[in-house]
């Protein structure tokens, strides 16, 4: 059985899981949720991912969510498959998992916050508030230029790996 990727095709999260499918070279199954018709809150769509969010994977009955997760599920049980993106020497993957904190709780908020008051605000009919945008854009630029400080003194944020 394919593995199904359940979740909307403009999900950043979604995405996220699509590259890692296509970077490992794994065959998926691309289940369209349309989000604006409210199908991820569905009773059905709720007992496989209880938060009401995308994406999901449904991999031969094995559901998981949560877009990080299930990218590093990909990762571990496709190994041997296309390129490694997770490096397994101790210390390169602890540069790795820094790297991809500092993306989840220092990037992520307010990037996901400002494409929220930007973008999803309107599709959903609501208002835009401008000031609680660029509160996100400051924190976001405050944030990249510390991106800017760690890559001035190395190739990655996850350090010089691959070289």
């Amino acid at each position: 059985m394919v593995l199904k990727l359940v979740g909307s095709p403009s999900s950043t999260c979604g995405k996220r899981v699509a590259i890692v499918l296509l970077e490992k070279g794994v065959p998926f199954e691309l289940v369209p949720i349309n989000l604006s018709k409210g199908e991820h809150k569905t009773p059905e769509y709720l007992e496989k991912q209880p938060f009401g969010q995308v994406p999901y994977i449904d991999d031969d009955g094995f559901i998981l969510y949560e877009s990080r997760a299930i990218a590093r599920y990909i990762e571990t049980k496709y190994a041997g498959q296309g390129p490694q993106l997770i490096p397994t020497d101790p210390k390169a993957r602890a540069l790795f998992e820094q790297a991809a904190s500092i993306e989840t709780f220092h990037f992520d908020p307010p990037a996901s916050s400002a494409v929220y008051e930007k973008v999803f605000k309107p599709f959903y009919g609501l208002t835009p508030d401008t000031d609680i945008y660029d509160g996100h854009i400051q924190k976001l630029n405050t944030k990249l230029d510390v991106y800017e400080k760690i890559l001035s003194k190395q190739k990655y944020l996850a350090g010089n790996v691959g070289d």
